[in-house]
């Protein structure tokens, strides 16, 4: 049998696995934060509907469909994981499972952990038992990342850490954190080190941070002393920037698909609801249906800008500074998407707390976009990036 076939018969199985198996609430459009499913020790499913669609989805291991079975994945090849996304789509199937574990922790396990912390941690990931939270930026150490201060002591068998992260997203909600630390300081770069600890470890604590959206899932994450035991220092010590450099890549590729998060209905659509048509049946708005063309354009080409890229990683292709590109214009994108919503929606648009506004998610949605373009590496860092890695521009 040819390999078209073959992948032919996947896709097949595939859907009829999808149509007999996920319940029809999970093909629903998400409505709100209430409707993702993050998992972890303290998550509590909305309905019955979630728990049963994450645990048949985990099962067959596609929450991560291309790691390894013996890790809790799939085992699926890169064509056939395409194919499950596309199917997926078809019957719009909502993701089982959304984690930080799945898109940034559980690639650099891969690529760095030992076999003990892949099989500890990667099969608790791919069934959301545990939630994970990222311990990067400081106060003192945003954009510029290496001057972090957040200390580990070598105790012998173990570290202990001194110190204090900031924008830690759902820090107050997660299980346990991946953490950069110093742990020498007379190097900046070369003296950082990679750990795992829990959030329930003594000396651990968290302040959320109010955000202009009225909600926010950031947090100041505070270290008093806390050990972590050294089996949990992942890669080499001192040699953490390497695994947070591979870890960065896939945090931007992860915010820049947001640039491909539509909403429920098309935005013409969107919009014709809250200001009409014309007498040709167009949006009665010129100016706005010019937008919107241009928008729905651009959208339309960076979903197939990620699918290529996603082929060219599968095949080793992709350029390093890729995820730099992807965070960019897909952060862009969602900003002026959220834009577009709001001149569509008017003055109703700006509706704060409301039934008919559900609590004003629209308004929300439109302020917490304008962080986008800041976390995971300004969109200004990004562009430097861009002129010098691919671009190659002289004086960059």
């Amino acid at each position: 049998m040819s390999d078209t076939l073959t992948l032919e018969d996947f896709r097949q199985q595939t859907r009829a696995w999808l149509e007999a198996n996920c319940p029809p609430e999970m093909r629903q459009p998400m409505r709100s934060e209430d409707d993702v499913v993050w998992g972890g020790r303290n998550f509590k499913f909305k309905s019955e509907a979630q728990r049963v669609w994450l645990q048949r989805m985990a099962e067959r291991g596609w929450t991560v469909p291309t790691w390894p079975k013996a890790y809790g994945g799939g085992g699926l090849s890169g064509e056939q994981a395409k194919v499950l996304l596309q199917e997926m789509r078809a019957l719009n199937c909502r993701v089982p499972l959304q984690s930080f574990g799945i898109w940034m922790l559980g690639p650099a396990l891969l690529k760095f952990g030992n076999e003990e912390q892949k099989l500890e941690h990667l099969p608790k990931i791919a069934r959301g038992e545990i939630r994970w939270c990222q311990g990067y930026s400081e106060p003192n150490a945003g954009s510029d990342l290496a001057s972090l201060a957040t200390r580990a002591e070598d105790r012998g068998d173990h570290f202990i850490v001194n110190g204090q992260k900031i924008w830690t997203s759902y820090a107050d909600e997660a299980d346990w954190i991946f953490c950069l630390v110093r742990t020498d300081t007379a190097k900046k770069h070369t003296g950082i080190s990679f750990v795992l600890f829990d959030m329930a470890s003594p000396g651990v604590s968290t302040k959320p941070i109010l955000l202009i959206s009225g909600k926010s899932p950031f947090c100041e994450t505070f270290f008093d002393n806390v050990r972590v035991e050294k089996h949990n220092l992942v890669g080499q010590l001192n040699a953490g920037w390497d695994v947070a450099k591979y870890l960065l890549t896939h945090e931007r590729e992860m915010i820049g698909a947001i640039g491909d998060r539509a909403q429920p209905k098309p935005m013409g659509q969107v919009a014709a609801a809250q200001i009409g048509l014309d007498a040709q049946g167009r949006l009665a708005d010129p100016l706005l249906r010019a937008q919107i063309a241009e928008f729905e354009a651009d959208e339309a080409a960076f979903r197939l800008a990620l699918e290529r890229a996603g082929d060219m990683a599968r095949a080793k292709q992709a350029h390093p500074a890729m995820s730099s590109m992807l965070k960019y214009y897909g952060a862009e994108l969602n900003k002026r998407r959220l834009e577009l919503v709001m001149s569509a929606g008017g003055s109703d648009a700006l509706e704060w707390e409301s039934a008919r506004s559900g609590e004003g998610t629209a308004a929300r949605a439109w302020l917490r976009s304008k962080a986008n373009s800041i976390e995971g590496g300004t969109s200004e860092v990004q562009l430097n990036i861009i002129s010098k890695r691919i671009l190659e521009l002289p004086g960059a």
